[in-house]
């Protein structure tokens, strides 16, 4: 109960912990971001090489089929393993937080 007690009273201790929390989130976010970013912002340097460019799966060019439709599932892996991580963290604080 003191840990609850010194957070909502938002002393040194309790604004250490709050911080933790949110530097570990936003850390799990950025990573997770950086991470997107650098997979998707490969792309175009991978849809420059012809080899990859001209080729054709049932009728379509495998650019268009990456873009429309392995990039849905990747964004949607990302996001549940944001939740779930995100999640973790949060079960880790309030473990540490319940005293």
């Amino acid at each position: 109960m003191r840990t609850r007690t010194e957070m909502v009273e938002q002393t040194d201790l309790g604004a250490a912990l709050i911080g933790g929390l949110i530097r570990a989130q936003l850390g799990l976010a950025l990573r997770l971001g950086l991470a997107v970013a650098v997979g998707f912002g490969a792309l175009p340097v991978l849809f420059g090489i012809d080899a990859i460019a001209e080729v054709t799966v049932a009728g379509i060019r495998l650019p268009w089929l990456i873009l429309g439709v392995v990039a849905f599932p990747v964004l949607y892996t990302v996001g549940w393993l944001y939740v779930r991580l995100a999640q973790r963290n949060e079960d880790d604080f309030l473990e540490l937080a319940g005293d």
